[in-house]
């Protein structure tokens, strides 16, 4: 991930950087979609990307039904300018994008690890993650989901670990 492509998406985010999908999240997101890339041998290419773009269309902090679908819409117009990706990774994340906040279980360990990323990351708003809206068994171990759990006490702050290569 270049540092281009983040200032991109933080100065067109409509939301507040510092909200419950904000900076932090996606820092969190990255943090534990690449623990769960490691142990289910996931793509991080994939998973970073995505912990970036997933909210990065919101309108709303509430409901918000078709922000993936704008995320996909605003992943097609910065590729190649913005990032590369080869194009099954792109489909990978596409899928990713416009589904993670349906619900979905089943689909490529990828597009499941990004899912998982997003959904240990419930803390954030006082829900701890229910193991049924997970996919992996990396995200459905209960230690890890204790770990994503009290995290989420510093949920205003991202995490120093946050991956942006100059």
């Amino acid at each position: 991930m270049n540092r281009r492509l983040f200032e991109h998406i933080r100065h067109q985010f409509r939301l507040d950087l510092h909200g419950i999908h904000g900076i932090a999240h996606w820092s969190r997101v990255q943090y534990f979609g690449l623990k769960i890339a490691k142990e289910e041998n996931a793509r991080p290419d994939v998973v970073k990307l995505f912990a970036l773009l997933h909210d990065s269309q919101r309108v709303s902090d509430k409901y918000d039904p078709e922000h993936g679908n704008r995320a996909v819409a605003f992943a097609h117009e910065i590729r190649g300018e913005l990032f590369d990706l080869d194009n099954h990774g792109f489909d990978l994340l596409c899928e990713a994008l416009a589904e993670h906040s349906n619900g979905l279980t089943e689909a490529d360990v990828t597009v499941q690890t990004c899912w998982d990323a997003d959904r240990v990351d419930l803390g954030r708003i006082g829900v701890y993650p229910n193991t049924k809206f997970l996919c992996t068994s990396t995200a459905k171990d209960p230690a890890f989901i204790h770990r994503a759990w009290a995290m989420t006490r510093y949920a205003d702050k991202p995490l120093n670990n946050f991956v942006i290569n100059p």
